[in-house]
């Protein structure tokens, strides 16, 4: 078979996806991997083995319960709700992917906040949907009349926000999503992959009642600890779980990751004990690296840090040491930035020594000031 007729039998992908890359972060294998904000220590222990026993009595020749109904009464109950407003998936992303299926297409606007989650305009792509973005202020903060603002100036058909903000760490105000939902048509939907490190006040959860077009998103691959289960939800009014089965596959969520959510579900305490020792790390750290001259450390509600530094090819230098963060310095407003995640106290403390060897050998980068794109 000649080149020029192996060529011809391919089928060319449709436009917008000729040259893009798929997403995901980088997966290496190195001492200190601290770049996609999973939990440090593993499920707690007797998990694996409850999963085990319970998973033998499965009839894997049949489907899953299609609409999961088991694991919806479990997370209604962990949540105040009822059955008709908890919906799951694969992930946090899968639920992010039906709504904005179910909500977004051609001819429709998602309008998100930058920085942000950068999955957001990949599901908006992917989905045909127009993506606005509004600019947080200098400490990536959303104020209720810029949430007023942006609704008004877009009219979009679906909000998107991540609370906290990843990668910034920083919570959205009550009072913002406030605005963004009464000022405008939307669905207005929160992420709050990371609410768990927060604190219960933080979560808009209890804003569901007051504001009919809320949606919550949440994941166990955080605080849950689960990040390899892959399982999502989402709380919102009864017709927003209608509509997301319009577009969801059928037997979307096996029967397996039903299981493992149920006996994960019964072991919340023992999952979440170890937000504190999480929040104390991120302090210690935090402070740390603040001892350093150059170095900024924005607050974080999260399990992870957003550090600017004047040093060029932070990301790679770190690498070279063994220590894998996540590099945002090449992306709009985030110059000189990456984003570390709170491992465990002696991943933290080669990540700290790694920064300082960094830092004492090398001279700040000769590029512009790094905030200037915020003013």
């Amino acid at each position: 078979m000649s080149a020029s007729s192996a060529g011809a039998e391919r089928v060319a992908v449709r436009d917008g996806l000729a040259g893009v890359t798929p997403y995901g972060a980088p997966q290496l294998e190195v001492p200190v991997r601290l770049n996609t904000n999973e939990t440090a220590e593993p499920p707690p222990p007797g998990y694996l083995e409850a999963v085990a026993a319970r998973i033998t009595g499965l009839g894997l020749n049949r489907y899953p319960d299609r609409e999961h109904h088991a694991l919806r009464d479990a997370l209604a109950a962990r949540t105040s709700r009822r059955r008709a407003e908890v919906w799951a998936a694969n992930g946090s992303n899968e639920i992010l992917l039906q709504l904005l299926q179910a909500y977004g297409g051609p001819g429709r606007t998602a309008l998100t906040v930058r920085p942000g989650y950068s999955m957001y305009p990949e599901l908006a792509r992917t989905t045909l949907t127009d993506l606005v973005e509004v600019d947080l202020d200098e400490q990536f903060q959303l104020s209720p009349a810029r949430a007023a603002g942006a609704v008004a100036e877009h009219d979009p058909d679906l909000v998107v926000v991540s609370s906290p903000n990843n990668p910034a760490g920083t919570l959205v105000a009550h009072a913002a999503i406030r605005a963004l939902h009464d000022g405008s048509r939307a669905l207005v939907v929160v992420d709050e992959a990371y609410i768990e490190f927060a604190g219960s006040e933080a979560s808009v959860a209890g804003l569901l009642d007051e504001l009919p077009r809320l949606v919550v998103v949440r994941t166990f691959s955080k605080a849950f600890r689960l990040a390899g289960l892959r399982l999502g939800y989402l709380l919102a009014a009864p017709w927003v779980v209608d509509d997301v089965q319009r577009v969801r596959l059928p037997y979307h969520l096996d029967a397996l990751t039903q299981v493992a959510g149920l006996v994960a579900l019964e072991q919340e305490a023992a999952f979440l004990e170890h937000r504190a020792g999480v929040a104390a790390e991120r302090d210690r750290v935090a402070t740390a690296l603040r001892e350093h001259a150059g170095v900024e450390v924005f607050d974080s509600a999260a399990n992870f840090l957003l550090v600017r530094t004047e040093v060029a090819g932070l990301f790679q230098r770190l690498l070279d040491h063994g220590v894998l963060v996540r590099d945002f310095s090449t992306r709009p407003r985030l110059h000189g930035c990456v984003r570390i995640t709170i491992g465990t106290a002696a991943e933290n403390d080669a990540m700290l020594a790694a920064i300082a060897q960094v830092l004492a050998s090398c001279e700040p980068a000769d590029d512009p000031d790094p905030r200037e794109d915020l003013r």
